[in-house]
Formats: C-alpha cells, sequence, structure tokens
C-alpha cells in the first residue's frame, strides 16, 4: 500500500510539472515583444524552480548579452549588480558553459575563478544554456532556492525542457522584432523620400497609402478641408502624347486592371476648376500568384520645381549677359572714341575715356571672378589653404578696402581683445568680409553705421556684420543663401549677379564653419555672421595645420571610419583624409559596422544619411557602437529638415555633397576638437567640468557613482533635445538593459537627490512622461 501511494505521489508531482511546465510554455508563448516573453522567461523559471532571483541573458551571434532581464531582485540589489565592474567577466565565464551548472555555494565558486563577490546575493545556483537549432540564444541563471536547502536534479531537468522552448519563443520574438524594424524603416524611408508615391489597391482603386510628398504634389488640387481621396472622382489627367482620361468616365480600378507599366512620363493631373499640376510618373503593377494586378505603386515627381530652376536659369544668363554687355558696351565706345577722335582729344578727355575702360575692365574681371567661384563651389571642388590668423587684422584690412573702394557708412568695428586665433584662407575671407560690407552698404542709409562685431563660440569665432537698413522678411532668410535666390522675388542681394552669398557659404563652409543671417523684419536691419575654427593654443606644441583639419604629426593619426555604398565617395574621401595626416577605413558594407567599430576603434565615423535598405539615422539609434563617437553625416540632400533631423538624432556635423577636400577635413578637424576637449556644461548653479569628471551645485561639489556621472553626462551633452529611456540605457548601460524603464527612473531619482533638485519643480532634469528625459540648452535659461 506504500509503494501504492508512493507511486500515486510521485505520478500527481510529475503531472504537476507537466502542467506547470506546459502553462509556462503558454505564457511565454504568448507574446512577440522581446521584452514581455524574457519577463514570462525569467517569473516561469522562477515558479518552475521555487527560485527567489533569475536572470534571463539573450545573446546575439557573437555571444554578447543584447537582452536581460532581473527578477526577484530589489532596486537596490539591481543597482549594486548593475555596478559589480567584474559582472560582465562573470557571465562570459557562465555563458560559454556546454552543459547545466548546479552550484551549492556561488561566490565561493566565483571567487575561484579570481572575481570579486560583492554583488551576489544568494549562495545556491542553478545555469542553464538556451539553444535554438543548434545556436546558442541566452541563458538562464537562477539563485536562492526558497523551497529548499539546494537545487534539485528535477529543477535541472525542467528547466533543460522548459529552456528548448524559451529558445524558440525568443528566436521568434526576435525575428518578429527584426520584421517590424524592417518594415518601419522601409516605411519611414518611403514617408520622407523627396519623391512621392502612392499604392493603389487595384480590386477598388483606392488609394493604399500616401507619402509625405505625394501629399504635398496633389493639396494644391483638393478642395479646402477634403480628403485626398476626392480627387479619384473628379481629376482628369493629360498624358504626354495628348490623351486625356476623365476619372468620372474612367473609374481608377479599371485604369488599374489594364496593369500599364509607366516610365518617366509627363503626366498633367487637373481638377474642373482647372487648378493643374504637372509630373513626371513612373507605374508598376504588382501581380498576384494568379497572375492578376494585385496593386499599383506610383511614383510621381512634381516638375514645378524643375521648371522654376530653368525659369530662373534663363533669367539667370539674361541678367549675367546684361552685365557683361554694359561695362563691353562702355569698354567699346571709349576705345572707339580714342581710335576715331583721339587726336581731337585734349589729355584730360583722354585720361578720363582710360579711366573708364579701367574700370569697367575691373568690374568684368569681378563678374568673372565671381561666375568661377560659383561654378567652383556647386562642383564642389573650391579650394581654400587655411593658416593661423588674427581676426582683428583680418577686418581692420577688410574695412580699409571697403572705406578705399568709395563707402560712405562708418564701419564701427567690436572684437574683444582676447579673441583667439582662426584658421582662415587671409584671402578669401577678405573677400566674404568685403562682400558682406559692400551688402550692408547697399541697403541701409548712408548716416547709419556698419558693425563688426566677433565673439568665441566653443572651438569657433563668430563674426557678425550688422547694419540698421531695410531688414529682411523672415520667409526669405532661409533662401538668401541659395543661387538665383535674388531673382527669385527677394529684396535682398550682395552683387549684381546674386551670387555673393552664394559664394561666402561656400567659402566660409571650406573652412569647416557656418553663415547665416538674422533680421526681426523689414526696416528693422539685419545680422550675417559667419564662423571660422580656432586655431589649437600653441602650448601644446601642436602644428597650426591641425586647425585646418590636419593630425598632429608626433601623435598617431587619428583613425576616420567612412561608411557609403557609393565607391567613388569612398575613393573620394579616402584620398582627402589620407592627405591631410588621418589613417581611413573605408566600407560599404553597414551591416558589419558594429563588428568594425569594435575591431578598428575609430575617433569618428563619416556615415552617409542613405544606404541599401536602411538609413545613417536608424544605425545611430540602434547600433550601440556609435553612441559615444562623433558621427558626421554625408548626403546628396540638402534640405533643412534633413540636416535637422540628422543632428536632433546626435550627429556631430552634416556635409551636403559635392563638398570639396578642405571642406571634409576642416569639418573633421572641428568634430574631433570638440570631442577631444570638450566645453564645461554650465546650467544655471550647475557645472559640469568634463575632463575632470567633476560635478559641482553653486560651487558645491557633488559626488556621484560612475553610472550617475554618465547618465548626467549623457543628458548635457544632449541638453535641448529630449533622450528616450532606450537611447540613455543604450548610452548609459551600454544597450545590457534594455526595457528597464524603471531602472532608469530609479537613477534619475538618485541624481535629483544628489543635485538636490525637486521632482515636483525641476530646474535642470525634466520628465518627457512616457518618452524619457531633457535637460534645457544653456541658451534657453
Amino acid at each position: 500500500m506504500g509503494k501504492a501511494d508512493e507511486s500515486r505521489r510521485e505520478i500527481e508531482t510529475l503531472r504537476e510539472r507537466i502542467s506547470a511546465l506546459s502553462a509556462a510554455v503558454l505564457r511565454i508563448n504568448a507574446s512577440l515583444d522581446v521584452d514581455t516573453v524574457l519577463r514570462e522567461i525569467a517569473e516561469a523559471a522562477r515558479s518552475l524552480t521555487g527560485a527567489r532571483y533569475a536572470v534571463i541573458t539573450a545573446v546575439d551571434g557573437d555571444g554578447q548579452p543584447e537582452d536581460y532581464v532581473i527578477s526577484g531582485l530589489s532596486p537596490e540589489e539591481t543597482r549594486q549588480l548593475e555596478e559589480w565592474p567584474d559582472r560582465l567577466r562573470v557571465f562570459e565565464a557562465l555563458r560559454d558553459l556546454p552543459s547545466p551548472l548546479r552550484l551549492t555555494d556561488l561566490p565561493a565558486y566565483v571567487a575561484g575563478l579570481g572575481f570579486s563577490t560583492e554583488a551576489l546575493f544568494m549562495k545556491t545556483f542553478q545555469g542553464v544554456p538556451m539553444r535554438h537549432r543548434g545556436v546558442q540564444v541566452g541563458n538562464f541563471f537562477l539563485g536562492g532556492k526558497e523551497t529548499g536547502p539546494e537545487f534539485t536534479d528535477e529543477d535541472e531537468e525542467v528547466l533543460a525542457l522548459f529552456a528548448a522552448q524559451a529558445a524558440a519563443a525568443i528566436a521568434n520574438a526576435r525575428t518578429h522584432r527584426a520584421e517590424r524594424q524592417t518594415r518601419a524603416d522601409l516605411e519611414a524611408l518611403i514617408e520622407i523620400s523627396p519623391v512621392g508615391v502612392v499604392v493603389f489597391d487595384a480590386r477598388s482603386g483606392r488609394p493604399v497609402s500616401f507619402n509625405r510628398e505625394a501629399r504635398r504634389i496633389v493639396e494644391g488640387l483638393l478642395t479646402p478641408g477634403g480628403p485626398t481621396e476626392e480627387l479619384l472622382d473628379t481629376m482628369t489627367f493629360r498624358r504626354a502624347d495628348g490623351r486625356e482620361v476623365s476619372l468620372s468616365e474612367f473609374p481608377m480600378a479599371e485604369l488599374l486592371s489594364i496593369g500599364e507599366t509607366l516610365r518617366g512620363e509627363e503626366v498633367e493631373f487637373s481638377v474642373p476648376d482647372r487648378r493643374s499640376v504637372r509630373t513626371l510618373i513612373n507605374a508598376t503593377p504588382i501581380h498576384s500568384a494568379d497572375g492578376e494586378v494585385a496593386s499599383m505603386v506610383v511614383t510621381m515627381q512634381d516638375l514645378a520645381p524643375l521648371e522654376e530652376l530653368e525659369r530662373l536659369r534663363t533669367e539667370f544668363l539674361s541678367l549675367v549677359s546684361h552685365e557683361l554687355r554694359v561695362p563691353l558696351t562702355a569698354i567699346k565706345g571709349s576705345t572707339d572714341t580714342l581710335l576715331e577722335e583721339g587726336a581731337d582729344l585734349d589729355p584730360a578727355e583722354m585720361r578720363e575715356f582710360h579711366r573708364i575702360i579701367h574700370e569697367q575692365t575691373a568690374h568684368m574681371r569681378g563678374l568673372i571672378g565671381d561666375l568661377l567661384d560659383a561654378g567652383r563651389i556647386e562642383a564642389g571642388n573650391l579650394s581654400v589653404s587655411p593658416e593661423p590668423s588674427e581676426v582683428a587684422a583680418l577686418v581692420d584690412r577688410a574695412r580699409n578696402t571697403f572705406l578705399s573702394g568709395g563707402g560712405r557708412h562708418a564701419v564701427v568695428i567690436d572684437l574683444p581683445p582676447d579673441l583667439p586665433r582662426v584658421t582662415a584662407d587671409r584671402r578669401r575671407i577678405l573677400q566674404v568680409l568685403n562682400n558682406l560690407l559692400a551688402n550692408a552698404a547697399r541697403h541701409s542709409p548712408e548716416a547709419t553705421p556698419i558693425r563688426v562685431t566677433g565673439v568665441r563660440d566653443g572651438v569657433h569665432v563668430a563674426v557678425s556684420v550688422s547694419d540698421e537698413g531695410r531688414g529682411i522678411a523672415p520667409e526669405q532668410l532661409p533662401r538668401l543663401f541659395l543661387k538665383h535666390a535674388s531673382l527669385a522675388g527677394g529684396e535682398r542681394e550682395v552683387s549684381d549677379t546674386g551670387l555673393g552669398l552664394v559664394i561666402c557659404r561656400g567659402l566660409v563652409e571650406a573652412h569647416g564653419g557656418r553663415i547665416w543671417a538674422e533680421s526681426d523684419g523689414a526696416g528693422r536691419g539685419s545680422r550675417f555672421t559667419f564662423t571660422l575654427p580656432v586655431v589649437e593654443d600653441a602650448r601644446q606644441s601642436e602644428p597650426a595645420a591641425q586647425a585646418s583639419g590636419t593630425p598632429p604629426e608626433p601623435h598617431e593619426p587619428a583613425r576616420v571610419l567612412v561608411v557609403d555604398d557609393d565607391p567613388q565617395t569612398l575613393r573620394f574621401v579616402r584620398d582627402a583624409l589620407t592627405k591631410a595626416g588621418y589613417a581611413a577605413l573605408v566600407t560599404g558594407e553597414h551591416e558589419d559596422l558594429a563588428r568594425i567599430i569594435r575591431t578598428e576603434k575609430p575617433s569618428l565615423v563619416l556615415l552617409d544619411v542613405l544606404l541599401p535598405g536602411t538609413d545613417g539615422i536608424a544605425l545611430m539609434e540602434n547600433i550601440t557602437e556609435l553612441a559615444d563617437l562623433p558621427v558626421v553625416y554625408i548626403s546628396g540632400y540638402g534640405r533643412d529638415e534633413n540636416i535637422a533631423r540628422a543632428l536632433e538624432a546626435g550627429a556631430a556635423d552634416y556635409i551636403v555633397k559635392p563638398f570639396s577636400a578642405a571642406e571634409l577635413t576642416a569639418r573633421v578637424g572641428a568634430a574631433l576638437r570638440r570631442v577631444a576637449r570638450p566645453e564645461p556644461f554650465a546650467l544655471g548653479e550647475l557645472a559640469i567640468h568634463y575632463e575632470a569628471r567633476r560635478v559641482t551645485v553653486a560651487g558645491r561639489e557633488v559626488e556621484l557613482t560612475a553610472t550617475e556621472y554618465e547618465l548626467l553626462r549623457v543628458l548635457s551633452l544632449n541638453a535641448g533635445r529630449v533622450v528616450t529611456y532606450a537611447a540613455l540605457t543604450r548610452r548609459v548601460w551600454s544597450g545590457r538593459a534594455t526595457g528597464t524603464d524603471d531602472l532608469v527612473r530609479n537613477f534619475v531619482k538618485k541624481l535629483r537627490a544628489k543635485l538636490g533638485e525637486d521632482a515636483e519643480n525641476p530646474t535642470w532634469i525634466f520628465n518627457v512622461r512616457g518618452v524619457g528625459y531633457r535637460m534645457p540648452h544653456p541658451k534657453e535659461v
């Protein structure tokens, strides 16, 4: 009877274990979210074995921890584990075990491996690897048996069974995440594409999706407040061969069923009130398995900008022809008079005709020089020869040139005496200053002064030329530095050809600087500001060439990684960097970017914005190894919104193709200097001295742990932008705490307490609910 009862109890126990295992398997397969799956695995593993603690890790293809979840530990215990200096080395030792590991004294085992044990809160331990199709995807680490003195054979057996199911659940969740990310990346690329994209369902004839550019192209045909789909009932389109098709007579579904493919055909869309838009259309049918047309992908390009560009080009050529004809007419008239009537002219009259010839020849030379410079800038081969220069000397020479050339405005110079030297091609920067002074004089009354000021701005010096003239309308400011901008209705131009500001921008950017205009509106004057890089302190015995983008000779050259799918760009950038003294590493395979960074350890990354299957901004958000490197984007897209999006993502700079070798090396040098010698951060009473890793509040030094300091450093370096929970875990914890928003909140709470900040009325660290945290930029205060 006793044996029968014992057998029944064993059967009942086994049945309970199988039931619990089945329930656990169902729970972990109920979700495809990686974090949720890992949490369910951790809770199920503890429940199945009676463990107090559980750490579930998921590793990538290289065996590095990619995701992990901690269960059963208090916030303080979690903090200690996160800051345990040997945690990664212990993980690597336990990760590579070929079979399950059961211990009765974990601290003694870890100490025997030569590691510290201060963050180990349990003695008993059970570790089991998780493998999926022969590949390890993670590990169970359980500790602190609550229902007995140590883990048993039955615990190990049930964990081994559960591990196979858990590994499959993790693999499925990862595949789902990868597919969602790929789809999201594709949708983002389509949404921000400069080409309009519309996908139609062939059966219904209705649009499935419109991207942003497609909506913009057709919005001029819509009735106010009307949906985009209303055009499908009223629109008419005229094809290149003159055929007209009205959608009121031939429904879209009927047209799509034909499955016609279009390639680069000009099509004009119009509505009954005669509003129209001309586009360049490509259409590709997508067929189902049975050969029927399932959908139609249509891309469209608005031809209005091209037509406007052609109009501007024609006007520009007409204007240039006129500007060249005027001095030629004066020269020809003077020479004709001298040749035909020279004998009858007195010496004074002859000198006057010679003076006209001389002045008009100089004027033509200036016009031709502007045209050549504009061409070099547009081709990206404008070169400069920067050298250490005094800003005051350049400004003084520009003023003297302006006044000796007939300028009637007073030029007031206000430069601080301690303004550092800059790297500048003196002839070219004088050209910039002369253009800006002439521009200010042209657009302001003679009785008003022109002011030239300068100030240090980080690793640059900002020089401003201000006037009290007619000002600039806000809507014209973004267009001032575009070619032909003055011909497009603007009132402001620097030179008669409208090329002055284009040339100024090209020259400044070739030095690695920026130029912009500001005005409070019409009649309120304007201010043009440009920046130049500061020369490195001579006391550091570094050659002046470093300030122009060339690294110092005595040290190992800085390694610059270039990622671009265009072989021609890779070759050009590699040659330019090598010539400037950098160690250039080039690749067109962005899939290996993380491994290359870990192996080669570059100082800076030049990253193309658009890459096959992804974009540079997504790579920066998803690749942990890019987090602490300066990233300079290179792109053929120079739209302000693209540049703003890249800089908001944390880019150090943004270079628009085509660019010269001088501009490239200048910008790389400036970005490396900003990283090597970051300016101290000051926000009210809070000060962060990065080089000394020192934090003070109202002069009082604040003691922070390594993690707390790193959290504050990341937030301050991104001041003015929201840093998400995911970005913080990636930057502060190197991605090892993915999904643990509570961990971030706990550390922010501790950091605020040490800084003496009230969470209800914050001064420095602001919570953006459900997103992350932000610190104000010092300029916002």
